[in-house]
């Protein structure tokens, strides 16, 4: 009897992976008020908020000015803690350096203020006032314009006891001013105190709610250095400038110098603010050509250095449309008073970061305020960052 091969087992097949469809995506809930209506609504609680800050302008102004400074001035910090300084020695010696610096730019301005009233106030311009108004009118009345219009209009302009009563109102607000410089100091010294665990804080956020931690840190650094650059760049604006008045023999150099200084936190007008004053000082104490020299010599480096190189320097540290900027700067000021003029960007990208940044389904603003429109794509708040700087 023949025997048989034995038989081969066949092996065995592997099971298919059941492949268990996806989930569909959770439907989004349709609003049941027309859309034309939430923008409105919208509108009107934005401005129920910005309303109720004016009435609180006193106390939030110098809040949030200390937190500016607190953090422009926070790579001090970092930098005393790196080299072996105790944090709350750290702490300390950055809290002393913004101080001074307050009381270095109060003084300044009213350094400044003061020279102009005593250098105004002397009976010379009152002549020289006089004199050009009287030429002016001549001049305008061989056009066949009229002497009671022209007076009129005229009056308002050049006229050096209207400039005198301006700054004499910026000394004799002595009162606000120190108690704004008041509220910062107190301010400075609560947040000193909490940035010696601000760093674990944040690591605590970012563990729970990623992308707020992105946004904050990117608003943070932003701040940061549109700080320190503006203060860099307007130094060297207002050097240039009182080489420049220097030159062309227009008194007060060294106040006009100053007034740039200031004038350059301010975005988009700060210049022309900066220019007014000098222009007009330099009518009446050396004639309309050194006037005119004086306008063009400003304008020249206000766009070769603020226009030209400053930007390049910044890395769009502003993060916002230069349109954008002149909004904020309306809005804010009318906010937070004259403050808010300095803390106008800074306070639109602190919203920018909060509302917009933030939130991935709410990126897509970027396309009509970032500067650069390419992080309304960004998928994470740190890429947007990233495309930002």
């Amino acid at each position: 009897m023949p025997v048989l091969p034995p038989l081969r087992r066949r092996p065995a097949r592997p099971e298919r992976a059941q492949v268990v469809p996806a989930a569909p995506p959770p439907p989004v809930a349709e609003s049941p008020w027309p859309r034309a209506v939430l923008v409105l609504l919208g509108i009107a609680l934005a401005f129920a908020v910005l309303l109720g800050l004016n009435q609180l302008r006193d106390y939030i102004a110098p809040t949030f000015l200390a937190l500016n400074l607190v953090l422009a001035a926070a790579p001090l910090q970092r930098w005393l803690v790196t080299v072996g300084v105790p944090r709350i020695i750290a702490a300390v010696l950055t809290g002393g350096a913004i101080f001074a610096f307050l009381i270095a730019f109060f003084t300044a301005l009213g350094w400044s203020a003061a020279a102009m009233v005593e250098e105004l106030s002397s009976q010379e311009y009152r002549q020289r006032y006089s004199e050009l108004y009287t030429q002016t009118v001549t001049f305008l009345e061989g056009y066949g314009l009229q002497q009671d219009t022209l007076t009129q209009q005229l009056e308002s302009v050049l006229d050096p006891a209207r400039l005198i009563g301006a700054l004499g109102g910026v000394i004799g607000n002595l009162g606000g001013i120190l108690g704004l410089l008041t509220t910062t100091v107190i301010v400075i010294f609560f947040l000193m105190i909490d940035t010696m665990s601000a760093g674990r804080r944040m690591a605590l956020v970012q563990e729970q709610h990623p992308n707020v931690a992105h946004a904050l840190v990117s608003f943070a650094q932003g701040v940061r250095r549109y700080w320190v650059v503006t203060t860099l760049f307007g130094l060297i604006v207002a050097v240039l400038d009182v080489v420049a008045l220097f030159w062309l023999g227009v008194p007060l150099a060294l106040a006009w110098g100053v007034v740039a200084f200031l004038t350059n936190y301010i975005p988009n007008i700060g210049f022309v603010i900066g220019l007014v004053p000098p222009a007009a000082v330099a009518l009446l104490a050396n004639g309309p050509v050194n006037a005119l020299l004086v306008v063009v010599v400003y304008s020249a480096l206000n766009f070769v250095i603020q226009s030209l190189i400053q930007p390049k320097f910044t890395g769009d540290a502003v993060g916002v449309t230069p349109t954008v900027a002149f909004i904020s700067l309306i809005v804010w000021a009318w906010v937070l008073g004259p403050v808010g003029a300095l803390l106008a960007l800074p306070a639109t990208l602190l919203v920018k970061a909060v509302l917009i940044d933030a939130d991935p389904q709410a990126r897509w603003v970027n396309a009509f305020l970032a500067a650069r429109p390419e992080t309304a794509r960004a998928e994470t708040t740190r890429e947007s960052f990233t495309q930002e700087t």
